[in-house]
């Protein structure tokens, strides 16, 4: 199976982080800089799992979430939260819109890796188009 992780966040640099910390899993890498772009590649692509930051110009990521779970055909696909923020007020507001779970910037690599195979996985089991 071709494993597609889109990381959605606006800081190149982040992107650039998370790619390196699941370069060695073998998955494939699709970056978007906010959550418009997000959505737009994962309605045009083939996206196993999102890895996701909250702040993010034009929309933001619980709004991502929101969005993409309320569509049937992504409803099952597993979205990852990767932010500076850890108020238990936005951790909420993203589980309740679905998001599987939430990783504090700075992140250990090899802590991401094993939540992104973890995320492949739940897609695998779950069927989710990819």
């Amino acid at each position: 199976m071709n494993v597609n992780v889109l990381v959605v966040d606006d800081s190149a640099t982040v992107r650039q982080e998370v790619r390196a910390a699941i370069a060695g899993t073998g998955f494939n890498v699709i970056e978007a800089e906010d959550g418009e772009e997000g959505i737009s590649q994962i309605r045009s692509g083939e996206i196993t799992c999102v890895v996701c930051d909250v702040n993010m110009p034009r929309k933001n990521g619980i709004q991502l979430v929101q969005e993409i779970k309320q569509d049937p055909e992504y409803a099952d696909l597993p979205i990852l939260m990767l932010t500076t923020e850890g108020a238990q007020e936005l951790i909420s507001q993203a589980r309740d819109a679905g998001a599987i779970g939430w990783i504090i910037k700075p992140f250990k690599p090899d802590l991401l890796a094993a939540a992104v195979q973890r995320l492949a996985q739940l897609t695998t089991e779950c069927n989710v188009p990819n």
